[in-house]
């Protein structure tokens, strides 16, 4: 007992010497945990370098991409750039805007990177909760978890981040909607090998290699799934249940009539209310569900 003990007090030791703010926080200091690269050693990217479509001769039909649309101007980040870097710090539209994407979860989401009144800039931690990556500001050195969208230490502590509407498709289906999107460019001042993934093996295996605080078997972990919040109430949508389904149906969330979509050709769902695209979440199960224990799940 002592052992555990003294074993628990030096990993809190250790989190407070890594330079981030606990000072508060609302959620168990030892569900944190080391990611393996240290603080910043995965270099988040800062209004990085952006190329009109028909220079982005890297790009496959099929590569995955973070599909971004603000005041009329429409961005696209390659997940085989994002796999590398996590993190971009953006504006778009005349918006500042964080770009996160989470190997582990398989999670792309994208923050109005303005918190009160100010615009925030973010670098990846190196830190983990729930296998999801943890961001941190770099005014107070917070730290912010991307799935549960606030942060959970430091002096920002509970405060949320606005979720933009992101699309997680192909670069086919991006450039076919938005022919004068621009892209994230190779030249990203760092030199890595963007066309080869380090989680080659881990997107095709059921392991995960970090503690969550909940597990659901009602779904094989690394199933995909849609999951969407409204007004506090959260739902998935499994993508093996959508490619059954007559896309696309209604639904009700959170007392809101919603309607669900699914492109089969492109693996890639979204939400709409009233016509419009509302935020919504692509990720495995098990790293939805370890946020949302409570979430409900469609076809059950």
């Amino acid at each position: 007992m002592r052992i555990i003990k003294y074993l628990l007090i030096t990993k809190l030791v250790m989190i407070f010497l890594m330079g981030f703010d606990f000072s508060r926080h609302n959620v168990p200091l030892e569900d944190i945990h080391d990611g393996g690269p240290p603080k910043d050693g995965i270099p988040a990217l800062f209004d990085p370098k952006l190329i009109p479509a028909s220079e982005a001769d890297f790009l496959k039909a099929d590569d995955r991409i973070l599909g971004l649309e603000v005041n009329g101007e429409a961005r696209a980040y390659p997940i085989k750039i994002l796999n590398w870097h996590e993190l971009v710090n953006d504006r778009v539209g005349d918006k500042p805007v964080l770009v996160s994407y989470c190997p582990l979860c398989g999670t792309g989401m994208a923050f109005d990177a303005e918190v009160k009144g100010r615009r925030k800039l973010f670098g990846v931690s190196g830190k983990l909760y729930n296998s999801d990556v943890l961001f941190y500001d770099k005014e107070t050195e917070s730290l912010w978890s991307q799935i549960k969208m606030q942060a959970i230490t430091g002096s920002y502590t509970g405060t949320t981040l606005k979720q933009v509407v992101l699309d997680h498709t192909t670069w086919r289906a991006w450039v076919e909607k938005h022919p004068d999107t621009k892209v994230l460019s190779l030249k990203t001042g760092y030199f890595r090998e963007y066309e080869r993934s380090p989680y080659r093996r881990y997107e095709t295996s059921n392991a995960i290699y970090f503690p969550v605080s909940h597990q659901d078997h009602r779904l094989e972990r690394k199933d995909w799934v849609l999951g969407v919040i409204i007004r506090g109430q959260t739902k998935a949508y499994p993508f093996k249940i959508l490619e059954q389904a007559n896309t696309p149906f209604v639904d009700q969330v959170g007392g809101q009539e919603i309607s669900i979509h699914y492109d089969s050709a492109n693996r890639s769902a979204w939400v709409e209310r009233d016509g419009v695209m509302i935020p919504s979440t692509q990720a495995y199960w098990f790293a939805w569900i370890a946020f949302y224990p409570e979430t409900k799940l469609y076809g059950e």
